[in-house]
Parts: C-alpha cells; structure tokens; sequence
C-alpha cells in the first residue's frame, strides 16, 4: 500500500495550502529563506512555472522558515511559487527531509535540498535529494517532459 502525501500548510499570505487541491504537484524543500542557494532555486522555478503549468503541474516550496520570513522573501525577489511553512517540521519529517549536518564543525539538523513530484493521487512519482541549486528546476522540467 502506498503512502499518500496530502497534508495543508500556510504560505507565504497565510492562507492554507492543500496539496490535495494542487496536484499534480512539484514540491521541493530548501533550508532557508533569502540565502543564495535557496534565492537561486526560487528564482528559477519561478521562472519556469509557466512552463510546468503548461505540463499540468503547479509548483510549490517548503522551509522551516515562518510565514512573515516566506513573505519578505516572495516581495524582495518577486517569487511565482507559493512558499509553505513547516515551522514545526511535521511535513519535513513525512518527507524524510530533516538530516543532520556539519556547519562550521558544529553538528545541526537542518533541511537536506531534495524535490518530489507527487501524482494526480498524492503519491511520490519522482524524487531529487541532496541536489544543488543552480539548474534543478530545469533538470526536473527536462524530467517531467520526458514523461509527459
């Protein structure tokens, strides 16, 4: 039996997002609001949305970060993506995405950047994890094409 991954979130207005509502769906998580990784992969799915509408998905981020950080984030850099907050980590964990890592010799636990398309039915068709910024939206459009 597979798992289903519908679960609601506010985002960056603090309305609620509902997965169930958005399928199929795009869904990727990044450690932190406004950092230049994070503001690189925001930017570029951004940017393709359009083109991951045209293929019948929507796309949405998700950060540990609060609803007013997701906001100023949005605004400062004109975002397209609904950005969700898990504040308290409970989709972040669903998705097996909290990892422990070393930052500056000191052991933390923080987002690991990994991507999941979820299905018409919410289960996870394609996954990404540990993946770098820079040219993942593309590499995951370029995926979704070839499925299409």
């Amino acid at each position: 039996m597979s798992t289903h991954y519908l679960f609601t979130l506010p985002d960056q207005n603090g309305n609620d997002f509902a997965t169930a509502d958005h399928l199929p769906l795009v869904l990727y998580f990044y450690p932190k609001d406004s950092t230049p990784g994070c503001t690189t992969e925001a930017q570029e799915f951004s940017a393709l949305l359009p083109e991951f509408q045209a293929l019948g998905f929507q796309v949405a981020g998700v950060s540990r970060d609060s609803v007013a950080s997701h906001q100023k984030f949005v605004c400062k850099y004109a975002l397209e993506v609904p950005l969700l907050s898990d504040k308290d980590e409970t989709v972040c964990r669903l998705f097996d995405v909290i990892k422990e890592k070393n930052m500056y010799g000191k052991k933390v636990f923080g987002i690991e950047r990994s991507t999941f398309v979820l299905d018409a039915q919410g289960n996870i068709s394609r996954e990404w994890r540990k993946v770098k910024a820079a040219g993942h939206a593309q590499a995951v459009l370029d995926a979704l094409r070839e499925t299409a």
